[in-house]
């Protein structure tokens, strides 16, 4: 098996450059790295990536822990955290949760399944777990469920975005707005979002009729149609409706058409995610699109500042991603 050594006698050069090379430094002439390259390559020689880990006390590997890895908006979260960890040098090892108890399991046991450092989307605890936080190893929080503990964390816009949805459906005509969201209990995702919604109408000066909070089990596009089918055949007076998921929004479409509901010309429709889906229903849906490339870039960027710190870091950071609305057929546009 080819040595560094090897390769530097075979390029010319000496030991530390083909270091250098190996580990991307920055400093490395582009005629030098390609000439150890062609070298590396002519000798067969590959890094032993294990034992380089192991010399820095590091395996390479990131865990993600989502609750689920089925719908459309964790499967583009897990996409973009592996492409932001892929630009450096990281493998991504993922787990579902599902549940409180799971999530907390994923705290705790990150470090024995050989995690540098855990990113966490947390939908099952909450602020009365914050001190659960408090582990030896590098951990950032995705969500909107837990603010102001001891890690990094990564949120979405939630109040303005919602605000801005509910807005343009305002600018749009629509006067009776609907939202579906979930059950509200504390501060999370749809209480947020419901809170966005809200000051919308306020400053619109709509009034704001509890009839129109519609609340499903589910975040997802079974509960979205079956809820539109309801509110359809229960009579009830809307012309907007605002879905706190694309998955709700989807439903939606499905329930208004069953009810022979056009949409958009008798009731507009708006999503949140712009999940890769959105674009192609008909009609194609307007959503607000959170910057979820920026959001998984800063994620993995905390967390990799926090694995190689050598110290104890001074406070943490908390990261409100921005956004833009995308405006389709649902509400007029396209």
């Amino acid at each position: 098996m080819a040595t560094i050594q090897d390769v530097a006698k075979e390029a010319g050069v000496s030991p530390m450059t083909v270091s250098n090379v190996i580990n991307d430094h920055p400093n490395v002439r582009r005629s030098t790295r390609e000439k150890v390259l062609e070298a590396m390559a002519r000798l067969d020689y590959r890094v032993n990536v294990a034992a380089r880990n192991l010399r820095k006390g590091r395996t390479g590997t990131i865990g993600l822990a989502v609750p689920e890895v089925d719908s459309p908006y964790y499967g583009r979260l897990a996409a973009t955290i592996i492409t932001a960890a892929e630009r450096r040098g990281l493998r991504v090892s993922i787990e579902r949760t599902g549940s409180r108890e799971n999530e907390l399991d994923a705290l705790s046991l990150s470090r024995n399944r050989l995690y540098d450092g855990l990113i966490l989307s947390a939908a099952g605890m909450g602020q009365a777990d914050m001190d659960r936080l408090r582990v030896d190893h590098p951990v950032v929080i995705l969500g909107d469920r837990i603010f102001g503990g001891p890690v990094d964390h990564v949120a979405m816009p939630n109040l303005d975005a919602s605000r801005a949805a509910t807005r343009h459906l305002i600018e749009r005509g629509c006067r009776r707005i609907a939202i579906l969201c979930g059950a509200v209990e504390e501060v999370d995702t749809s209480s947020l979002r419901l809170t966005g919604y809200r000051q919308a109408l306020e400053e619109a000066g709509l009034p704001q009729d509890p009839g129109l909070v519609q609340h499903v089990t589910k975040l997802g596009m079974h509960d979205g149609a079956h809820r539109a089918r309801e509110m359809a055949r229960d009579g009830l007076a809307f012309d907007g409706v605002f879905c706190v998921t694309d998955s709700l929004a989807m439903g939606v479409l499905r329930g208004l058409a069953d009810a022979g509901i056009r949409v958009p010309d008798q009731v507009k429709v708006i999503g949140f995610d712009n999940v890769a889906e959105s674009e192609f229903l008909v009609p194609s849906l307007s959503t607000v699109d959170p910057d979820h490339e920026a959001m998984a870039d800063r994620a993995v960027d905390l967390l990799t500042r926090r694995i190689e710190q050598t110290e104890p870091a001074a406070g943490h950071e908390e990261f409100v991603g921005d956004f833009s609305l995308v405006i389709r057929e649902s509400t007029g546009g396209g």
